[in-house]
């Protein structure tokens, strides 16, 4: 463990951020995972409904910083486009 005190601090920090992180990447994971099982089911409307919430999701993740724009755009566009093959 670190003596100085911002040191310290910074350990501290770090770790709230990255346990913030951590918990919006596992909410990005799971809306995804629902779109994906709706494009299994072949469930249009509950796809489509999954689509909104995850896209919602992804796009929330980014602008807090969680993400990268190019990644965010990257999965968006990869559940959209297995929304609209059963589509």
């Amino acid at each position: 463990m670190a003596n100085i005190k911002s040191a310290k601090k910074r350990v501290i920090v770090n770790r709230t951020k990255a346990e913030r992180n951590k918990a919006i990447r596992s909410e990005v994971k799971t809306s995804i995972k629902k779109v994906e099982a709706a494009v299994a089911a072949k469930d249009l409307s509950a796809a489509q409904a999954a689509l909104k919430v995850a896209t919602a999701t992804i796009e929330s993740a980014c602008s807090k910083g969680v993400y990268h724009k190019n990644n965010a755009a990257r999965k968006v566009s990869r559940v959209s486009k297995a929304v609209n093959s059963i589509a």
